[in-house]
């Protein structure tokens, strides 16, 4: 079943088309990521399928339903310009929204207390929204969008201003979230967080989207086309390889994608000339490597 479908949805600002007759479905109980630079479109669908903007064509469906005011409720939304009142106390604060959403007093006090301990944040209720750091206020957001408990969560760019180890727990949160059931879209331009999270997903490109579907599916329709290598020995070897492009590489490691025609064994063959081979890998690109051929080529659905 699909909790969001979004059908051949397009909207303009002046001249500039925004989102470019987008369409994608969003199974129950997934993660769905929806990546690709700044201004290529992620926020503006997001706001389509809130309702905070409508369609200038094309239609948008929430479990069954037209998006509409009514659907709002169904959704945790976390936007990426952040809301909070920065002179109200953040208890205060998670109260009200929560109220907004539907909650009794009683109800909403047990889930935001909840919360407020999931992210060792208790200390933090009488505290004014102003007083926190950027990344303690992100974790104040996510819990107003959480607290009512919905069946849909949304979040766009949820890892802004994180540093590593909140950005750790809230990746385990999210992932919770989906083991019990949530159905998630989330937007982001980091695409390893894609990677570690995501079911499924939609990368934008202009207001387009120019590959969607199953992660793993995409991932594997793209073939082994990534030479891994681990060396001993004097890296400067890799300056002589012709017709390939590096990802990543060190004085012992380098991560190489031949061009097309080039056979990846090759690559090997040169190295064992020079340095010791530690490792000799084949692998699936990554999803940044998928992203640099894909805006190449023409639009591809999988």
């Amino acid at each position: 079943m699909s909790m969001i479908q979004v059908q051949n949805v397009s909207k303009t600002f002046g001249t500039n088309k925004a989102v470019d007759n987008v369409s994608f479905d969003i199974p129950e109980g997934k993660i769905y990521g929806i990546l690709g630079p700044n201004g290529a479109g992620k926020t503006t669908t997001i706001r389509m399928i809130n309702h905070i903007m409508v369609p200038d064509s094309g239609q948008i469906l929430v479990n069954g339903k037209i998006a509409s005011p009514e659907t709002q409720r169904e959704i945790g939304y976390m936007p990426e310009e952040r809301g909070l009142y920065k002179k109200m106390k953040v208890g205060e604060q998670l109260l009200y929204l929560a109220q907004l959403k539907g909650l009794d007093i009683a109800t909403a006090r047990k889930s935001i207390s909840y919360w407020l301990e999931r992210f060792e944040a208790k200390t933090w209720a009488k505290k004014e929204i102003g007083e926190l750091s950027k990344g303690m206020q992100q974790k104040i957001q996510f819990i107003a969008t959480v607290a009512h408990d919905p069946e849909i969560f949304i979040f766009d760019e949820p890892f802004s201003g994180l540093d590593p180890i909140n950005s750790e727990l809230l990746r385990d949160v999210i992932l919770e979230l989906k083991s019990r059931g949530k159905t998630i879209l989330f937007s982001t331009h980091r695409m390893e967080q894609v990677e570690q999270m995501c079911d499924y997903i939609c990368l934008y490109k202009e207001g387009k989207n120019v590959l969607q579907g199953d992660l793993g599916e995409i991932k594997r329709s793209f073939g082994k086309n990534t030479v891994v290598l681990e060396f001993e020995g004097d890296s400067s070897f890799l300056d002589t390889i012709q017709n390939v492009r590096f990802l990543n590489r060190s004085n012992r490691f380098a991560e190489i994608v031949p061009d097309v025609g080039v056979d990846p064994k090759s690559i090997l063959e040169s190295a064992m000339q020079h340095v010791t081979i530690i490792r000799y890998e084949l692998v699936l690109p990554s999803l940044q490597e998928i992203f640099i051929q894909t805006v190449k080529k023409e639009s591809v659905t999988v």
